[in-house]
């Protein structure tokens, strides 16, 4: 009686893990491996580059950007702060769809209407969604890492002759790697992953701005499992992928 808590939370984990696997594993199962044969047709291969480099490239800047947004967020108190911090998640909550939509209205009025030529139904215009439901994940991940950190390593570097900016350079930043690290790659993720927004600002067209989230919504609607299957697996081979690698680069937890 004494382990039954341990019981319990060995079945939940083992639970959870054979409903993750098992959800991977189907897809297998169903296409008896004829979907891996589809990994050589370009437009296949075109979508998942294009998903691959677009939102490699809007994580990359959405962490620029929720770096030090993060830190204001966690160091400054004013009022109303809950609420700036509740808008520059809206993303989060949001309908991918319904965030689409908006960010075409953005371009529908000015000054957004002189961009339009750029952003939609256009690549940039990927990256742009792809952009902002990153930094959202981003810059919630960063505002705990950085709320985490005590303010004393910082007052300590400013009794010892750094500015403000050579303190949050020379402590904070190495103090926030794992954290900095995860955003960026729960952000790439979700970028990587997003469909609604994305495919409703570039309008999915293949080859030109077809996704493979995109790939896999036409691939059911139109050619069948296989292609999308096809697709799917290599969007879950490269995100847990990279966590594993993640995990691996930071190193295991201390017992």
């Amino acid at each position: 009686m004494r382990n039954w808590f341990n019981w319990v939370l060995g079945l939940a984990v083992g639970l959870a893990v054979t409903m993750m696997v098992w959800i991977v594993v189907a897809q297998a199962v169903y296409t008896g491996g004829a979907s891996l044969k589809i990994l050589g047709e370009w437009k296949l291969q075109h979508a998942i580059w294009l998903s691959f480099y677009t939102s490699l490239l809007a994580s990359i800047a959405a962490l620029l950007l929720a770096i030090p947004s993060g830190y204001a967020l966690a160091r400054w108190q004013f009022p109303l702060d809950w609420l700036v911090e509740a808008i520059l998640c809206i993303p989060v909550v949001m309908s991918p769809m319904a965030l689409g939509v908006a960010l075409l209205l953005v371009f529908k009025v000015e000054p957004g209407f002189w961009f339009s030529r750029i952003f939609v139904f256009e690549v940039p215009g990927i990256i742009l969604a792809q952009f902002i439901v990153s930094y959202a994940f981003a810059v919630l991940v960063l505002r705990s890492t950085f709320s985490a950190i005590d303010v004393r390593y910082e007052q300590v570097a400013r009794f010892l002759g750094c500015t403000r900016w050579q303190a949050f350079w020379r402590v904070t930043l190495p103090l926030s790697r794992s954290g900095i690290i995860a955003a960026f790659v729960l952000g790439w993720a979700r970028a990587l992953g997003d469909f609604g927004s994305t495919s409703t600002i570039s309008g999915a067209i293949p080859p030109k701005t077809q996704t493979a989230p995109a790939y896999i919504y036409n691939a059911l609607q139109s050619t069948g499992t296989v292609r999308a299957v096809a697709a799917s697996i290599v969007l879950i081979v490269a995100t847990v992928g990279s966590l594993i690698a993640v995990r691996l680069l930071l190193g295991r937890r201390p017992t």
